[in-house]
This record gives C-alpha cells, sequence and structure tokens, in this order.
C-alpha cells in the first residue's frame, strides 16, 4: 500500500522560502512519476509541479512561476518542492502525489490521473 507523507509546511513572512518534502513508502519509488499540487479552500485543486520517475524530466504547471523547483532523491524516497520568494498567494494546502509510470507528461495535472495522494502540508504565507 503505498503511502506519501507530506510535511515541512508552515507560517512564513512573504519573501521566504520553504522546502516541502514528501515521504513515499509501500512500493519501489524509483517506479513512479510524482506531482504536487495545491489547493485553496473553495477552490479547485491545482498542479503546481510533475517529476519523472528518475528525475531527469520536471515540468511546472503554468500556474507557477520559476520561484517552484521540484527535486527528488530515489536513495531515500522523497519527493520535495522548493519555493522561494513565496507570496500571500501561495497559501495553500499543498498535496503530493503519485502515479505508476515513469513519466507524468500524459497524465499532465489532471488530479485523476494519481492514484495515490498524501493528507497534505499547509502553507501559510503573510504580507
Amino acid at each position: 500500500q503505498v503511502q506519501l507523507i507530506e510535511s515541512g509546511g508552515g507560517s512564513v513572512q512573504a519573501g521566504g522560502s520553504l522546502r516541502l518534502s514528501c515521504a513515499f513508502s509501500g512500493d519501489i519509488f524509483s517506479y513512479y512519476c510524482m506531482a504536487w499540487f495545491r489547493q485553496i479552500p473553495g477552490k479547485q485543486r491545482e498542479g503546481v509541479a510533475r517529476i519523472s520517475s528518475s528525475g531527469g524530466m520536471a515540468a511546472l504547471s503554468d500556474f507557477v512561476s520559476s520561484r517552484f523547483r521540484i527535486s527528488r532523491d530515489n536513495t531515500n524516497n522523497t519527493l520535495y518542492l522548493q519555493i522561494n520568494s513565496l507570496e500571500p498567494e501561495d497559501t495553500a494546502m499543498y498535496f503530493c502525489a503519485a502515479r505508476a509510470s515513469r513519466s507524468c507528461q500524459t497524465a499532465g495535472f489532471t488530479p485523476t490521473m494519481y492514484a495515490h495522494w498524501g493528507q497534505g502540508t499547509l502553507v501559510t504565507v503573510s504580507s
């Protein structure tokens, strides 16, 4: 049973940085492409970034800027999301998601294409 546990969220001032982590367990991490999504209460979940199973290919969604960087450590079964120059608009619950595929390109940022989800970590940015 795949399990994803996010951490690293918190309350920060605008301009600060955070690194979110997603610990993967229950299967072979390197068999899965991974993605980060975020959701603001009352709004749809939106994609942030995705990365291939090897980590060799990564993509950001059209909604975020290069302030966001996705990476993974297949040795330690962990996915990361680095967010720099945080803005109040980044305030959201951030979720990691896994798809049993080498590439998430076909899945894109469609939430239903990802079978496994974490519970989320809350990021709150104050101005």
